[in-house]
Order: structure tokens, then sequence, then C-alpha cells
């Protein structure tokens, strides 16, 4: 049974909205409806404005935005971000054991979805009046008490739509988890958005600038340092990021495994190099996204102090307003959590650069370790898994120990490699300009793999139906 913590958000619960599982077998192509109507909902509320925010306005979060699906001045502002983080922190509360939780009960799973509920819509109140302090649409002043309640209406109602379309995804109307296929949406859109845009992409902005003499070739393939333009070197180091990440999803270590109850039977258990996804990048680039946010909100609550003058914004992090009225890190904590946005801003900081880099890998590898038994996945459960399905290690004698023993071999080498490995290539990629960031990139390959074998699965699960059976459904 669910702690008393979780008991209190019951009665919450039964005035919540809530989207009903179906009560009937959904087809494949209704599944793929839904799917697709939820998917353009999502891309029509990033195009639909926020009413009294001007969208001229500067985007200080513009290489934040990716992995929270989010668009600057509309209904997405902000994205799926409290979604996330909401779900995350109850996960560690749950997994660490603080909060208790027995998720194959039925009702303590109705109670964690009702929390998760609850904890997304206050986590959106939350971030939208924390964007409203921090001045990115103006002071308090300036707005008016109407168009900032009308503002905070505006994505609190936008945040509960998007929970309730994650919902209906992940219920069973559609296929997958609607997080996914927005996070997806916003990467695939960036990075469209960096190739063709008319304004500033690099096959249509681009190549007519070079034309026109405006621009030289060597800054149409490498930049420059006063222009954020994308480049040919991003889109060359975008294709090779794709290719590196699927790489990576491919490498495994094979434990051979038996079946006791079938002599001679012989499996092997894979153990991926990527063996807790991209968790760890999405855990490190939501708390570098935090620590710059509010550290900004603070500048803009204290008036915006002069770099190096005030010793708290020092280590925090300092701020100056660039000569186009943007706002961006000079000094401190914020600073060194903020990428270059391309080459020659790693060429003009190298030592922002390397802080960077080692931190993000750092924090990446720390996350991956920690995530091993809040999330359930280290040696000694995953070794009571195999047992309990009736395998065994050839030449061992059918115990938990050997396994878990064999299994601390590799699982915490692996994770810890697997975690570096993707900060650093999160990192490296953002160096180089890649479209959609390197983070961005990351998971979508990682949701767009999961959507393969989800769609391969639906598809033969809808032509040979006693196959359900076998994958339990």
């Amino acid at each position: 049974m669910a702690g008393r913590f979780l008991s209190i958000f019951k009665p919450i619960g039964r005035i919540l909205p809530e989207i009903k599982k179906p009560e009937r077998k959904v087809s494949f192509n209704e599944k793929i409806f839904w799917t697709a109507l939820v998917l353009v909902i999502f891309l029509v509320m990033t195009e639909i404005p926020l009413y009294g925010v001007d969208p001229s306005t500067n985007d200080s979060l513009s290489q934040l935005r990716v992995i929270f699906a989010s668009q600057r001045g509309t209904l997405m502002e902000l994205g799926i971000g409290p979604i996330v983080t909401a779900g995350l922190i109850l996960q560690l509360l749950v997994g660490a054991g603080i909060v208790k939780c027995d998720m194959s009960n039925p009702e303590d799973r109705g109670l964690f979805t009702s929390a998760s509920k609850v904890f997304s819509i206050g986590l959106t109140g939350v971030q939208a009046i924390a964007y409203i302090l921090s001045g990115m649409y103006g002071s308090i002043g300036q707005l008016g008490i109407t168009v900032v309640i009308a503002i905070l209406l505006q994505l609190l109602a936008a945040g509960i739509i998007v929970l309730l379309m994650d919902e209906l995804v992940q219920k069973g109307w559609g296929l997958g988890s609607g997080i996914s296929l927005f996070i997806m949406a916003g990467v695939a859109q960036k990075i469209i958005w960096d190739m063709f845009s008319p304004a500033t992409g690099l096959f249509v902005s681009g190549i007519s600038r070079l034309l026109d003499g405006v621009d030289t070739a060597f800054v149409f393939v490498f930049g420059s340092p006063d222009s954020f333009y994308p480049t040919l070197l991003g889109f060359f180091a975008t294709i090779g990021v794709f290719l590196v990440v699927i790489y990576l999803q491919g490498v495994r270590v094979e434990l051979p495994m038996s079946y006791a109850g079938y002599k001679g039977f012989r499996s092997r258990y894979p153990i991926k190099l990527l063996y807790v996804s991209n968790l760890p990048v999405i855990f490190a680039s939501a708390l570098f996204a935090n620590v710059y946010f509010f550290t900004q909100m603070l500048w803009n609550q204290f008036g915006q102090p002069a770099p190096g003058t005030n010793w708290f914004f020092r280590i925090l992090g300092d701020y100056a307003r660039t000569e186009g009225g943007n706002v961006q890190p000079v000094g401190g904590l914020a600073y060194l959590v903020t990428a270059p946005q391309n080459i020659w801003g790693v060429i003009g900081s190298p030592l922002q650069a390397l802080a960077y880099l080692g931190i993000l890998v750092a924090f990446c590898a720390g996350f991956a370790y920690i995530w091993l038994e809040v999330g359930g996945l280290g040696p000694s459960k995953v070794a009571k898994q195999l047992m309990d399905s009736g395998m065994q290690i050839p030449g061992y004698r059918r115990s938990e120990r050997p396994i878990e023993q064999i299994l601390k071999r590799y699982i915490p080498v692996v994770t810890i490699l697997g975690g570096m490995l993707v900060g650093l290539v999160a990192g490296l990629s953002d160096f180089f300009g890649a479209f959609g960031t390197g983070t961005g990139i990351l998971l979508s390959v990682g949701i767009i793999y999961q959507y393969y074998e989800l769609l391969m699965r639906e598809r033969a699960a809808e032509m040979f139906p006693a196959f359900r059976r076998i994958i339990g459904e």
C-alpha cells in the first residue's frame, strides 16, 4: 500500500481531469489517428502566440528549449518541462524509498499518477510565475496586472492540455508516449528550420547570402564569431552525431544464459552500452537549465547589477546585456554550465568550453550511476528478475549470488561509461553547432528507435492476433 504522502493526493485525484482507458481493443489505424491528432494539436500550439507577450523580444533560453519541446512566446512556452520535472522528482523519491509506493499495486499506481498530475500542474504554475518575475516579458509594471494574470492562466491551461494529450497517448489510445512524441517533433522542427528557414536556414538564407556576396565561403562553412547562423560544419556535425548515436545504441555486452526448466536451451542477456538510455543527459540538461533560469531571474530581481560588482552573483552567475538587448551569462556557475553556441565560442572561451564539457560528463556519469538503484536497474535487482524468470548462468549453481557477482563486473562499468559517452557526445555536438543540439539528437534517436520497435510489434499483433498473447497484450 502507498505511504501517507501519496494518500494525500487521493481526494485531489477525483477532481482532476482524466482520460479513461479504452474499454475496447483500439485498432492500429485508430492509434495512428489519435497519435497524429495529438501531434497536430501540439504543433498548432507552438504557433499560437501568448496574449500580452511581444514575440519579437530576444530569447535567452533558446538553446535549452529543444529538450523541453517549448517555443518562445507561444502557448508552448513551458513545453513539457513541468511534466518531465514532476515525473523525475517522484520517480527519484519512490526509487530511493523516501516515498512508499508499490508499482505492482493498481491502487498505488493510480495514486502515483494523481500525484504526478498535481505536481505537474503545480510546477506549471511555479514556472509560469518565475518566467513572469524574471522579466522575460517585461516588468510587471509595464505589463499591468491584467496582462500578467492572462499570461499565467494561458500557461496553466496549455500545461493541462499537454498533460491530457500525453495521458491520451499513454492510456492506449495512441502509440508510445506523448512526451517522447513532443520531444521528437520539437527536435525535427528545429533541424528542418535550421536547414530550410527563409530567414536563417542554411540551404535557403545561407546560400542566398553566399551568392549575394554578403558572406564568404569560409563563413558559410564555419560561421563567424559575430554570427549564429547555421553552418555547413553544423550540418555535417548533425549527420555525424546521428550516425554515432545509432552505433552506440547497438553496442552491447551479451552474457550467456540458460533456462533451468529446459536443459540445453541457451539464451543471452544483453547489457547495452547506453544501459540507462539518455536519462543522464536529461537530468544534467534539466539541472543546468534550472541553474541558468533561476540565477537569471534573481539577477533581474536584484536590479541587474553589473558583472563583478556583487559577490553573490559572481559565484552563482553574472549576466550582461549584449548590444542586441539579449542577456547572456559572463561569470559564475551559470556561465560554466552554458555551452558555447558554435566553434567560434569554443575558440573564444576555451576554458569555459572545457569546464562545461567536464561538468556535463561528470554529472552524466554520476546521474547514470545513481539511476541504477533508483530505477531498479542494479545488479541485485536484475539478478532477482533473471532468477524469477527461470534463468541461470551456465556452469554456475542456480542462485542469485553468482548471477549478481557477474553482473557487478559489467553493469556499473557500462553504466558509468555510457553516461560519460552521452555527455561527451552532447557537449561536443553543441561545440560544432549541430542542428537541434546534441541532447536533442540523442533523445530523438532513442525515441525513433523505440517507436520503430513499437510500430513493428503493433503491426505484427494486428496481422497475427495470436501474437498478442506472446507479447502480453
